[in-house]
């Protein structure tokens, strides 16, 4: 209920997993067994856009970037998905007409389109113009094809809007969260819907989701998010982020002009320094461990998502931090 009643309009029903992972595999299985129970088996792929990260296990797998993530691994086994290009940061109307017709020209075989909102988090913590949201909702709805956000990452305040999808004004037909769903401390997730989606498989030849994990709403787990959720809610949320997004803008400045840094980026109470080599994991990490801080640079980015509560001596702190990684990686 807590859920339902904070999350963007229409999404009334909620389907408990145990990891983000699974909150993914569970918002796939919900859209090809729409289309299944509704007579149209065909709308079985899905479409993203470059870049993105949903996930390890199978289908998570399988939208996630197809040159950063680990489709060489699998390939010939993995599920083939459509590919948008990688959103831009800035709207940019070419780009906008590209994903219309990319889910025009696959309408008769997707069952669903599936993006991280605003920020694409482990694929390359990209952000990008919410406006986007609005052409795939737009396109979506033309074309008959659901739409999958999955907040997992952004959900629950950390861009600055509960969930990020506010960015745009834009609800999805399914919604993946996790993370802050428990503050960390115990594994949950959940997947919501629309009455469209779940009442579609309910008139299916199966009437119920074919899914059950052993500890799917685990009782200990779910008092967990609910007092996670009822502690972000309590209080002024907004503020908290919107102080540490201040001392991330001023604390990771300084970045921007090291040698070797390509961007700096803050939205929310998310800091990122992109540099134009691979980070130095060994000197990056012991840069930030003599700023008492631990970091987890990957690729060229070093970035920090910090708690709301952390003070703002402690943010300055990080971003010094950051600030050293970036100067020694």
């Amino acid at each position: 209920k807590l859920l339902v009643d904070m999350s963007p309009e229409g999404l009334e029903h909620v389907f408990l997993a145990d990891s983000g992972s699974v909150s993914v595999e569970v918002a796939a299985k919900m859209c090809l067994q729409y289309w299944r129970s509704l007579g149209r088996p065909e709308k079985h792929r899905l479409m993203t856009w470059r870049g993105g990260y949903h996930g390890d296990t199978w289908t998570p797998m399988s939208v996630c970037d197809p040159d950063g993530g680990m489709h060489d691994l699998w390939t010939g086994v993995l599920p083939r998905q459509v590919f948008a290009d990688a959103p831009p940061a800035d709207y940019d109307e070419a780009y906008a007409e590209h994903l219309r017709s990319a889910v025009e020209r696959h309408a008769h075989e997707l069952a669903a389109v599936i993006v991280e909102p605003v920020v694409q988090g482990a694929g390359g913590m990209r952000f990008h113009s919410p406006a986007y949201l609005r052409v795939l909702r737009e396109a979506c709805d033309a074309h008959d094809v659901l739409l999958v956000f999955d907040e997992i990452a952004t959900g629950f305040g950390r861009t600055g809007a509960l969930f990020a999808a506010e960015h745009a004004a834009v609800s999805p037909d399914v919604m993946c969260v996790g993370k802050a769903l428990t503050g960390g401390y115990l594994t949950m997730a959940a997947t919501l819907c629309t009455a469209r989606v779940a009442d579609g498989i309910s008139r299916g030849e199966v009437p119920v989701l074919a899914h059950g994990p052993t500890f799917m709403g685990n009782p200990l787990a779910a008092s967990v998010a609910c007092a996670s959720i009822e502690l972000l809610l309590g209080q002024d949320w907004l503020a908290e982020v919107k102080r540490i997004e201040a001392g991330l803008r001023e604390g990771l400045a300084p970045a921007a002009g090291l040698p070797g840094v390509q961007d700096v980026r803050v939205l929310g109470a998310i800091g990122v320094v992109q540099l134009d080599h691979p980070v130095d994991m060994a000197a990056a990490t012991r840069a930030a461990v003599r700023e008492g801080v631990w970091l987890r640079p990957f690729r060229d980015l070093i970035y920090t998502m910090p708690p709301y509560v952390t003070s703002d001596v402690d943010v300055a702190r990080i971003a010094r931090a950051v600030c050293a990684a970036a100067s020694e990686g």
